[in-house]
């Protein structure tokens, strides 16, 4: 067992003579307010409980966590029982419909919550000069309502006034928005003794108030230092793209079925008469095997240390995309541990940080379709591998985009593009009719646009 931290002692000794501290119990009482009773069962999803991961010591099948309910009138002997002084306890802050804390099962945000690693004395006096205030003013960040001392850092709690319903749309919504704040709060020799910043998923879970971090020999310790927050106050401090838009649960489609089926075969036939409404896996099993699964393999000596259990992570994506089965997924991670264990990387402390067992059991979690949106912008923030997106075959841009002007030009001909003088939306739209994978930069020059114009008109995934 390590030692406590100077900066877990710091950072407890300045919460704790300026804020109340709340027991675990309480903390999450607080959170999940309306967890069901044991025996209940509402069918209108009107109640979506917590779920929370434990560590049983006296588990015969010897796994390593275990997931339990957070139901309402059993949590008072539950705490006590399962969470208290317990080594390794996970929560999110999100409710789930079924038994099992998968994101796409689940159904409400109950708080979004950051991990920020690295905070000593120094580090939190700056977050206070920080916390609230004008959001348009540089380097400003919302006040939390709870402030968390996880042993190396602090875990960030912004509970809201009231749940946030999770349709699809707004768990990405929610996700830009997360990534947004996080860039704004991970200021390095400012607010973090860690230089990389690590982006963290909507569904992540965090070591729970009450329980012990056997890493440091430290309690979890939660402290108030701010009311409720709405969702438009979150808004007030991202950027404009990133805000989260209740209006807009989906997205839906404004093409005809009859233009859709013209425009788009594969996906009809596939969608519409054979009736299979997953997503399309990026590659295709028999044919191509797991060429893009085995591409992303081929990245793991470029991982820095912040990163790694991120790659396993996007290699359970891959791999789910890929058909790839579990036996050989969990082999390859095995394989990857090894060479990322020489990735040098040291807690705040200065002890070297090693991998575990749970981080292979916890990146399997994202074997699930549920990450299928994951986009190449979410792998290279959680990752910090760059991506290349170029798709112009080893030409260079002027020759590319003279073809591209061209070929545009031909299809005009042909009546195959619009004639006269279409609007900018219009532009854009069929150019990348001909060109799905341009770049914007590219884009914007080849249509003689701002790249404004092409973001505008063209939604990059």
């Amino acid at each position: 067992m390590e030692v406590v931290t100077e900066n877990y002692r710091q950072v407890c000794a300045y919460l704790e003579a300026r804020y109340p501290e709340i027991d675990g119990y309480d903390f999450y009482r607080d959170i999940f307010p309306n967890n069901e009773n044991a025996g209940e069962l509402h069918e209108d999803f009107s109640h979506p409980n917590a779920i929370y991961l434990y560590k049983d010591e006296q588990d015969p099948k010897r796994r390593a966590l275990r997931r339990r309910i957070m139901l309402n009138d059993t949590w008072e002997e539950d705490y006590t029982e399962f969470v208290e002084e317990n080594p390794m306890t996970l929560c999110s802050g999100l409710t789930y419909h079924s038994r099992a804390n998968r994101l796409k099962d689940a159904q409400c945000m109950n708080a979004l919550i950051f991990d920020l690693d690295g905070v000593g004395l120094n580090e939190i006096q700056s977050l206070f000069l920080r916390f609230g205030g004008d959001p348009n003013e540089l380097r400003r960040l919302p006040m939390p309502t709870y402030l968390v001392a996880s042993g190396s850092g602090l875990h960030i709690y912004y509970v809201f006034d009231k749940p946030i319903d999770l349709y699809p749309n707004i768990k990405l919504q929610l996700k830009s928005l997360k990534y947004d704040l996080t860039f704004r709060m991970w200021d390095y020799k400012g607010t973090t003794q860690v230089e990389e910043i690590q982006y963290q998923s909507i569904n992540q879970s965090f070591r729970m108030v009450g329980s012990t971090n056997a890493k440091y020999g430290s309690v979890i310790r939660a402290f108030r230092t701010g009311e409720r927050v709405t969702l438009e106050y979150l808004n007030g401090y991202a950027k404009e793209k990133n805000r989260v838009n209740l209006k807009k649960p989906f997205r839906p489609s404004q093409m005809r079925l009859e233009e859709a089926k013209e425009k788009y075969p594969d996906w009809y036939q596939r969608t519409v008469v054979e009736g299979h409404r997953e997503p399309k896996k990026w590659d295709i099993k028999g044919k191509q095997g797991y060429a893009l699964y085995d591409w992303w393999l081929n990245h793991v000596n470029e991982i820095k240390g912040g990163h790694r259990y991120f790659f396993l992570m996007c290699m359970a994506i891959y791999a789910c995309k890929c058909d790839v089965p579990k036996k050989k997924l969990r082999e390859d991670m095995k394989k990857a541990v090894a060479v990322l264990e020489r990735v040098e990387h040291h807690n705040p402390d200065g002890s070297e940080d090693h991998m575990h067992p749970e981080d292979i059991k916890s990146a399997m979690e994202a074997y699930d379709k549920a990450y299928y949106n994951f986009t190449i912008n979410d792998i290279e923030h959680l990752t910090d591998v760059r991506i290349e997106r170029n798709k112009r075959n080893g030409r260079k841009q002027e020759l590319h985009l003279r073809l591209a002007r061209g070929q545009l030009a031909i299809l005009k001909d042909a009546g195959e593009c619009s004639q006269g003088r279409p609007s900018a939306k219009k532009k854009v739209e069929e150019y990348f009719e001909v060109f799905p994978d341009c770049p914007p930069k590219e884009a914007a020059a080849a249509l003689e646009v701002s790249v404004s114009t092409i973001y505008k008109y063209h939604k990059y995934r």
